[in-house]
């Protein structure tokens, strides 16, 4: 074969793409081969004889695009230097024309070497272009790049620390930049030592163990030491990395701090036990005065009994059932201020008078008791910005713990005193005291009932959560120590003062009007529960009243237009039509549109009186009522009767 037709031959078939251009500056195409007419869709007649640049233009719309700057300095080095050229990627826009004539640019990426070609006296004759069409490396070069971005990214912006391991545990290197763990190298999981607590090792290796073995995802929940020296909780889950044949070459790691969802869920156990110990408790300290209160039930039905153990068994029924009031009180309360529903009746109040008003209630329990009981009030007049009957059941409130938690004979001291800016109210006994892990809760809601298992002084243990609330409300706080049990307890109330000239709001004047017993009454009693009602309508016949008894609504109204009452005591749970409708329906008949209407229920919260009153009742009692107050309300409606 003649040597030009081989050239020929070799030039157009070769795989790699290779024009020859003209050594001037137009870089005129004097030959191309099929391999680049194939991967540049141009054919011989558009390129051979045009200018390089003519054929293959800068994308107009691209001010970026520099590859005809990059190509024409390559090919002036090449025909300066008289060496080969190399350009290991270009990106360069091929021009494609589409079916409605527009035409539009195709990104693509070369790699390119230009080499000069000489005739027999040494002058270039032209310039060899060799071109490789590298798009897809590149791109898929590009898209690696941006998938180990994102992976950074993913990693630094997680909750977790993600790390790798080596095949045998044995190296850690951390992935992401917040610097928790540090790498390390090693004796086969020698880094164990650094970050889990020697109690987790044995456990943690075994899991470990088990997904090496198993060449599985390793996933434990476990204790773990933290840069600071703390201890948290992780959950550690470790992914294997497999080769072709099979084998682990790395393990992809993730640990998630879950110490604060620990710390929730045992506050969670420890507030389900206490509230578990508080029922038990409350259970306890209600059956306790039903056990009286049947004896006396029995005792009163058992023969006729002289006027001295009549005496006697009612008394013990009035202390059991005042008991058990105090109870439902107590509850009520705490729920009421716990929950936000007490509106403080703030006013400027005496310090000393508040003190005193406390001392004289627990002063019956400390003498029961046999306790040494001092007082020392602060000196002169000091105020205080607070509602002075809640105040007064806070410092009782500590009293009569510190009464009932200190054994007879035993010593308790209440002292006050007072800065420029604060008050402070100090209750200190020698009683059975606390260990320091429930002095710091002393005033939690279920946590009193551990103190005094016999509980054989009573209450519920609610006293110090209420006076908590309260004194919070008051802008004070409160707080208990303790040397340890056996050795008493010091609880110390703060509240801001007054500044000094602001004296105690003056009392108005009482309108207040001293009643007769008044004269009989027609009362009306509506209560289904027909002990209830019984036993009511008999007190009030004692008192010399005429009471007629309903059990249900409907037959109450119709008794009310026949022969109408000048009180009506309503119970609020009836059936069929509850008190406060019937309160509305009998303020609208006319024969009873100006009877009292007074409320005795079951219900004691705030919004259930409010409600109540609404309604049209004119007072409200709650059950067990207090027969005292029942009596002062009839014995003004009978002295205006």
């Amino acid at each position: 074969m003649h040597s030009s037709s081989l050239f020929e031959s070799v030039f157009n078939h070769a795989p790699i793409g290779n024009y020859l251009l003209s050594p001037t500056p137009e870089a005129i195409v004097l030959a191309v081969n099929d391999a680049f007419l194939a991967a540049s869709g141009r054919t011989r007649e558009e390129m051979v004889g045009v200018s390089l640049f003519t054929t293959f233009p800068a994308d107009p719309n691209d001010p970026t695009d520099d590859s005809e700057t990059v190509l024409r300095a390559s090919l002036a080095r090449a025909v300066a230097s008289g060496k080969p050229d190399s350009l290991p990627t270009v990106r360069y826009p091929i021009p494609v024309t589409l079916a409605d004539g527009s035409v539009r640019f195709e990104e693509r990426f070369w790699n390119a070497i230009s080499t000069p070609l000489f005739d027999a006296d040494g002058r270039i004759l032209c310039v060899s272009h060799s071109t490789s069409d590298i798009t897809e490396q590149v791109r898929a070069t590009a898209a690696l790049r941006e998938s180990e971005k994102r992976f950074r990214a993913l990693t630094d912006a997680a909750a977790d620390v993600v790390y790798t391991m080596s095949p045998n545990w044995s190296e850690m290197h951390q992935l992401d930049g917040r610097g928790c763990l540090k790498d390390t190298s090693g004796s086969d999981e020698s880094w164990l030592d650094d970050y889990i607590p020697s109690e987790e090792r044995v456990r943690v290796r075994q899991a470990i163990d088990t997904a090496r073995r198993n060449k599985a995802v390793f996933e434990l929940e476990h204790k773990v030491l933290r840069a600071d020296g703390s201890c948290g909780w992780t959950l550690s889950r470790a992914v294997p990395m497999l080769d072709a044949a099979g084998e682990i070459y790395e393990w992809i790691g993730a640990a998630n701090d879950v110490t604060e969802r620990r710390e929730t869920e045992e506050k969670l156990r420890q507030a389900d036990r206490h509230k578990d110990e508080f029922l038990a408790m409350l259970a306890h300290e209600l059956r306790n005065p039903l056990a009286p209160l049947g004896a006396a039930a029995q005792l009163l039905q058992m023969g006729k009994p002289d006027e001295a153990r009549v005496r006697h068994t009612s008394q013990i029924i009035a202390r059991q059932v005042l008991h058990m009031t105090h109870l439902i009180d107590d509850l009520l309360d705490v729920s009421r201020v716990t929950n936000g529903l007490v509106a403080l009746d703030k006013a400027p109040a005496e310090l000393n008078r508040v003190l005193a008003e406390a001392v004289e209630q627990v002063t019956p329990l400390m003498r029961a008791r046999a306790h040494d009981f001092s007082c020392e009030f602060a000196p002169g007049t000091v105020m205080v910005d607070g509602d002075s009957k809640r105040l007064v059941q806070v410092v009782a409130n500590i009293l009569n713990n510190a009464a009932k938690y200190t054994p007879e004979g035993g010593t308790v001291s209440l002292a006050a005193e007072a800065d420029a800016r604060e008050i402070r109210i100090t209750v200190t006994d020698n009683g059975i005291g606390m260990a320091p892990q429930l002095a710091a809760r002393a005033f939690d809601l279920f946590a009193q009932a551990e103190r005094s298992p016999d509980r054989s002084s009573g209450g519920l243990g609610l006293g110090l959560a209420l006076v908590h609330s309260l004194v919070e409300l008051h802008g004070g706080s409160v707080a208990c120590d303790s040397a340890g049990e056996g050795q008493g307890s010091r609880f110390t109330v703060r509240l801001p003062r007054l500044p000094a000239g602001e004296g105690p709001a003056q009392p108005e004047a009482s309108a207040g009007v001293a009643h007769d017993a008044g004269g009989a009454l027609r009362i009306m009693v509506v209560d289904d529960n027909v002990d209830a009602a019984s036993t009511l309508a008999m007190l009030l016949e004692i008192d010399g009243h005429e009471v007629a008894v309903e059990h249900h609504p409907h037959p109450a109204l119709a008794r009310a237009r026949a022969a109408p009452p000048q009180v009506c005591l309503l119970d609020i749970g009836l059936p069929d039509m509850d008190g406060k409708e019937l309160a509305q329906r009998l303020r609208a008949q006319p024969e009873t549109a100006h009877s009292l209407l007074v409320a005795i229920t079951g219900y004691g919260q705030d919004s259930d009186r409010a409600s109540a009153l609404e309604a049209g009742f004119d007072h409200y009692l709650v059950k067990p009522i207090d027969t005292a107050k029942l009596g002062d309300i009839l014995a003004e409606a009978g002295a205006t009767a």
